[in-house]
């Protein structure tokens, strides 16, 4: 497989990638960041898989049931014929509880014919690290592993199990299953009863779909995102993932391999801003209740990340058994970026505080912890925003001073501000807005460089970085200032390599990237949108569009000459940034259809 061609299913409790032949790649149980089940993903030769295997003779289709996260692999083969309906059950109990087992159910959907098939059931548990061994029970099929971790995990299924674990061929004359399941059922699985599964799953997703409006434009594309950043989210706590998956490569053979399954207080705030303009209130207000149990004390500092079950210390380690994505070592878990200083994140968490407030005013239920948190950030900012950091890009060098960090600093307290006015807080707006002007007017004086005719990455450089786009956003900026059309048509000239951006040029700690960064991209084209020029825009986007798998999901990076998506997969932040840009063209459409019916 020369590309991440994988579909996504979860339950907001755990996720697994299935590749377009159905093979079950990548999973963890029960858990997001638990240790794997299978892992072929990381090592094609011992990380495991659950493999579907059928005749070369067969075409195999792959595509998502509209609107939901269930994921349909069609085999046919003349008129023998049948699918997967691959899914992790998740549905509302008729106690009005989430009801989210850490499982994965194929079910086997018999459609004509006597098409056959047989299996590869391989679990390697705990990332492979000791021996699993499998053995066929009564009832179910128990794969254990016995070393520093006791894992097991439960195959329970319609078909004959000897033949299932000795990889004969199964005949389809009737709908069938496989659960794969954490602990061992109370209640014997059957076919009818993973059908009722299935369905009150298909519900589930409909109903949460049909809350994202509809958009003249892109409207699958919105959707389909939408769905994609809803599968990151950890239902238990309201933590957002970056991804999915740990250490797949930014550049194939390299080592910038990281691990993802945590929540960057930076990627999740975005998300949650994305997911309250698309309607999906309940995801932000868990969110906000996760950033308000992580800050018991007051001026406490923000981590930029924290794990999803808000664990504050995230140890970074190298699985030297496993040989890596394509041979991309090393393979790790945890991150040590946990221990960063990055200022920006302060700007980014008062922004979606203040989009969720400002829809829902002083009638939330945590109102008072979040003025708190406000009072607390402004506090924190106007401590510490002349000092260096790290910056979005996570670099591990020297501190330096961040253009965007600098412009967050300043979108913190105008936020705060905003927040400030909506209770009501008179008294901080007046020493508020001394700051915020203080703030911006240091980087207007710093940040911009004559010679290179742009706001640079830091003060003081030359280097262009590609997140100083997000000034217009963000309101530090208008779109139409000569400054902000100078800044871009500097990125343009310098950072774009045939239409896919660099996040920057100059070298970080291992050297040039030679992928694009896909939010990158977006942003790019969203910021060419706003300086009007919009047809140039629309076919960029339409462009990276297509480099999507086949089933319109994006990683977090694209290679530069192959096109090939690179990175952990799949990513919150490429999505996101996605629907921004998919709502910004379907709302112009909108637009100029009003303007048209008027005339």
């Amino acid at each position: 497989m020369d590309n991440l061609d994988y579909g996504i299913i979860g339950n907001c409790r755990s996720a697994a990638l299935i590749s377009k032949t159905a093979s079950i790649d990548w999973c963890c149980l029960p858990e997001f960041d638990s240790s794997s089940v299978f892992a072929k993903l990381l090592d094609d030769e011992i990380g495991g898989n659950f493999g579907i295997k059928v005749a070369p003779s067969y075409e195999i289709k792959q595509r998502y049931k509209k609107n939901t996260a269930v994921l349909i692999t069609e085999f046919r083969e003349g008129n023998d014929v049948f699918e997967i309906h691959d899914f992790m059950p998740r549905y509302l109990t008729s106690q009005s509880q989430y009801y989210a087992p850490p499982e994965v159910v194929r079910y086997i959907k018999h459609i004509s014919g006597k098409p056959k098939f047989s299996v590869h059931y391989e679990p390697k548990l705990a990332y492979a690290l000791g021996e699993t061994k499998s053995y066929i029970k009564k009832n179910f099929i128990a794969s254990l592993t016995k070393g520093k971790n006791f894992e097991t995990v439960f195959l329970y299924t319609s078909f004959n199990k000897n033949a299932v674990m000795e990889g004969r061929e199964l005949e389809v004359t009737e709908n069938g299953y496989f659960l794969i399941a954490y602990n061992e059922k109370i209640f014997l699985p059957s076919t009818r009863k993973i059908y009722l599964e299935l369905e009150r799953t298909k519900v589930y997703w409909l109903n949460w779909s049909n809350k994202t409006p509809n958009y003249k434009k892109y409207n699958a594309q919105i959707t389909r995102s939408a769905i994609t950043l809803k599968l990151l989210t950890y239902n238990k706590s309201g933590a957002v993932l970056a991804a999915a998956t740990t250490s797949l490569p930014e550049t194939i053979g390299e080592v910038r391999n990281w691990d993802y399954r945590f929540c960057w207080i930076r990627d999740a705030s975005m998300v949650i801003k994305v997911m309250v303009d698309l309607g999906h209130v309940n995801v932000a207000r868990r969110y906000l209740q996760f950033i308000v149990d992580l800050i018991p004390e007051k001026g406490e500092k923000l981590q930029i990340m924290y794990g999803i079950n808000k664990e504050k210390k995230l140890t970074e380690k190298t699985l030297d058994h496993l040989k890596g994505y394509k041979g991309s070592k090393p393979v790790r878990i945890g991150n040590a970026a946990y221990k960063q200083r990055q200022n920006d994140i302060y700007g980014i968490l008062m922004d979606a505080i203040h989009a969720q407030l400002n829809i829902f005013s002083t009638n939330i239920e945590n109102a008072e912890e979040l003025w708190g948190i406000t009072k607390g950030i402004a506090w924190i900012v106007s401590e510490h925003w002349q000092e260096p950091d790290k910056g979005i890009w996570e670099f591990r060098e020297e501190d330096r001073h961040f253009t965007f960090s600098k412009v967050l600093c300043w979108v913190a307290i105008d936020r705060a501000i905003k927040v400030a006015r909506i209770f009501r807080k008179w008294q901080k707006i007046e020493k508020w807005s001394m700051l915020e002007q203080e703030i911006k007017q240091d980087i207007m004086d710093k940040a911009w460089n004559d010679d290179v005719k742009a706001f640079t990455q830091s003060y003081g450089s030359k280097n262009l970085d590609a997140s100083v786009l997000l000034m217009e956003s963000y309101g530090f900026i208008p779109a139409r200032d000569p400054k902000y059309i100078s800044t871009v048509k500097a990125i343009e000239k310098h950072l774009s390599n045939d239409g896919l951006l660099y996040r920057y040029k100059n070298k970080d700690d291992f050297g040039l990237p030679s992928s694009s960064f896909t939010i990158c991209t977006f942003w790019f084209i969203n910021s060419l949108f706003k300086i009007g020029e919009e047809e140039k825009a629309q076919k960029l986007f339409d462009r990276v569009l297509s480099y999507g798998n086949h089933l319109g999901l994006f990683s977090e990076d694209i290679d530069f000459k192959s096109k090939r998506l690179l990175g952990n997969f799949p990513q919150a932040y490429s999505h996101l940034a996605l629907i921004e840009c998919a709502i910004n063209f379907s709302q112009k459409a909108t637009e100029q259809r009003i303007l048209e019916s008027m005339r």
